[in-house]
């Protein structure tokens, strides 16, 4: 039995899915278990060894898009797909999904697009508070009855692997940046993908040079997305003013990949961040994490993983714009973001400082 499971992007919604991936596993223990992800977010679930195979795509627009859908249908009905599952439900996912030609194609009840499934799962239109990962999960359902139990946070924990030589080679380069052994490792990533989720630069400095300051005396790594490096240097160097003669203390990590970010987190002590495809992939290993949520809530896209390992869910508290569906901010201001102190933060990290020991 071959089946195939689509989920295009983002980084986070991919690592999502990584519950169900075991379920499917441990479902059907023989099956030829084939993953359909764009190229940002494959590190997720290239090395994940509950799947057979990894198809990567490009992320294209326009004539060159449909050129390349057009030779993935081509290849995906080679592969002769028994079910196929669109954890996506957008246009394209919905597409390549009905391409395959599977005899069982399970998706959301979405407008114009269920005809392309045989099984179709209800989505609410409007907002529901429950975790994507349980979203996700009633697809489950129309795949077999006997998957329909809730998921468990401990046994269908959000899971990324990491080859052993990237493990190797990030220590490495953690030592050439002068981090030892010995060090409290804070990792500070200080990017978000979404305009509408990033924290005030001057807020990350602030939690870096007091985290690095004594009597903390962490070593702070500063992460970033590619698209962020501008900004991850406008906070170390703001941040290391600050700290003063503990300036050294705080690290670039400069261009880290989402697999080293991964191996990172196995020897941090510490993960902050904000509600991103980074935080997400930290939630896949045990470092206590404070994550920061703006227009976004926990509810629905707090670390999925055993409540035992130490996480703490910073907001600025309500507000009757939040959630939004961050294409404007209605007050004009980021308010659910600018209150979020720096010290609030901070005091979340030395609390499962505690919590970790």
């Amino acid at each position: 039995m071959t089946i195939l499971l689509v989920r295009l992007r983002l980084i986070g919604d991919v690592v999502f899915t990584t519950p169900i991936i075991g379920a499917l596993r441990r479902h059907y223990p023989t099956a030829r278990l084939l993953y359909l992800v764009e190229d940002a977010a494959a590190p997720v679930v290239s090395a994940h060894p509950d799947l057979s195979s990894v198809i990567v795509i490009r992320h294209s627009r326009g004539a060159a898009r449909l050129r390349d859908d057009v030779r993935l249908a081509v290849q995906l009905r080679r592969e002769r797909v028994d079910m196929a599952i669109d954890l996506h439900g957008g246009p394209r996912s919905a597409f390549l999904t009905w391409a395959t030609r599977a005899p069982v194609r399970v998706g959301y009840d979405v407008p114009g697009r269920s005809w392309m499934y045989t099984r179709v799962v209800h989505r609410p239109r409007t907002y529901q508070p429950r975790h994507a990962v349980e979203n996700q999960w009633d697809l489950l359902a129309a795949v077999d009855p006997a998957l329909a139990a809730p998921p468990d946070r401990t046994r269908d924990r959000t899971r990324m692997a990491v080859p052993a030589d990237v493990m190797a080679e990030t220590l490495a380069t953690l030592a050439a940046r002068g981090v030892t052994a010995d060090d409290r490792l804070v990792v500070l990533h200080v990017s978000a993908g979404n305009a509408f989720r990033r924290w005030p630069e001057a807020s990350f400095a602030e939690v870096a040079a007091t985290l690095a300051s004594a009597p903390h005396a962490c070593t702070v790594l500063i992460t970033a997305g590619p698209s962020d490096r501008e900004a991850a240097a406008r906070v170390l160097a703001a941040a290391r003013t600050m700290a003063g003669a503990e300036a050294a203390r705080i690290v670039d990590a400069e261009h880290l990949s989402l697999w080293a970010l991964r191996a990172v987190c196995d020897r941090a002590a510490l993960f902050i961040g904000g509600d991103s495809g980074p935080l997400h992939i930290a939630s896949t290993s045990d470092v206590p994490i404070v994550a920061i949520y703006g227009p976004t809530l926990p509810e629905r896209s707090e670390p999925w993983r055993p409540s035992s390992i130490p996480t703490a869910n910073v907001d600025g508290g309500p507000l009757p714009c939040r959630p939004c569906d961050q294409r404007v901010c209605a007050p004009g201001d980021f308010r659910c973001l600018t209150q979020v102190t720096a010290s609030a933060v901070t005091d979340a990290a030395v609390r499962l400082f505690g919590a970790a020991r």
